[in-house]
């Protein structure tokens, strides 16, 4: 199997306010790619059908472009749901309350939500304990937290079609892998890191293929990850371009290119 690059760091501050989420073009690109997969899934949906009635305080850490956030507000219209995140670039166009913030350090009173989602985002967290524990905190006793990821073979083919287009680049018989975000968070980790906090309720696996007729979305989904191009070990926009001529070249062959996913939500509880 081929490695990761090494040093990639994908929690620092300083570049996921300032370059990965500066804005939602990016996120916006790989959530796209979810479009053309089957059986199609209603994340914010599974999150509302969750959800207690009683919930009347929402905190949507990490919440990005608003996906789940504005749902909620929209379909529980007397809950309270904030949105926070890292980045006050990608909160600016949100309607309020939001708040750039950091997981590990809240600027919460104890015992103030009902509920916390923590949806694709607690990879980016560099000191997981502390956010935890944050989130811990800020719940009430016996509230819930939503939290999402990807397993480890979590579109593996991107995995194979980007390693073979950076060993073509550099001339190497076998590239590195691209950079995974979820890589440090995985769904089959997810257990065991949150163990020591939470009390587990239920797992909800969401597997599917995306099948694409078309090079663009994935090429949309690989370039989403420029933020990080000056350390995954290869150059970036030749890459980006080398997977395009292989896609192209699979496409016309098989006539479509599938992309397999290992998703997943996890509801937690906050001990009475």
């Amino acid at each position: 199997m081929t490695s990761r690059p090494e040093g990639v760091d994908t929690t620092s501050r300083a570049k996921l306010a300032g370059s990965a989420y500066k804005d939602e073009a990016d996120l916006a690109a790989r959530q796209s790619l979810y479009g053309w997969q089957q059986p199609r899934y209603d994340l914010p949906g599974i999150v509302l059908d969750h959800l207690p009635a009683s919930a009347t305080r929402v905190l949507d850490l990490g919440c990005g472009n608003g996906k789940f956030l504005q749902r909620i507000r929209r379909e529980r219209p007397r809950a309270f749901a904030v949105g926070a995140d890292i980045s006050p670039g990608i909160l600016a166009p949100l309607p309020a309350p939001t708040v750039a913030a950091d997981a590990a350090a809240l600027p919460f009173a104890s015992g103030r939500f009902d509920v916390v989602l923590a949806m694709h985002m607690l990879y980016h967290v560099a000191e997981l304990a502390e956010a935890l524990a944050e989130i811990r905190r800020v719940l009430v006793r016996g509230g819930l937290v939503f939290v999402s990821t990807n397993g480890r073979r979590d579109k593996s083919e991107l995995d194979d079609l980007w390693s073979a287009a950076a060993a073509d680049v550099l001339g190497v018989a076998e590239g590195p892998r691209r950079v995974a975000l979820s890589e440090r968070f995985t769904l089959e980790d997810a257990p065991r890191l949150l163990g020591p906090y939470f009390d587990q309720v239920t797992a909800i696996d969401l597997p599917g293929v995306i099948t694409v007729t078309n090079p663009e979305p994935v090429l949309a989904h690989l370039r989403s990850y420029r933020a990080w191009a000056d350390e995954g070990g290869v150059p970036f926009d030749a890459t980006v371009d080398r997977a395009h001529e292989l896609l192209v070249r699979h496409i016309e062959r098989h006539g479509e290119f599938t992309v397999t996913c290992q998703g997943g939500v996890i509801v937690f509880r906050n001990p009475l």
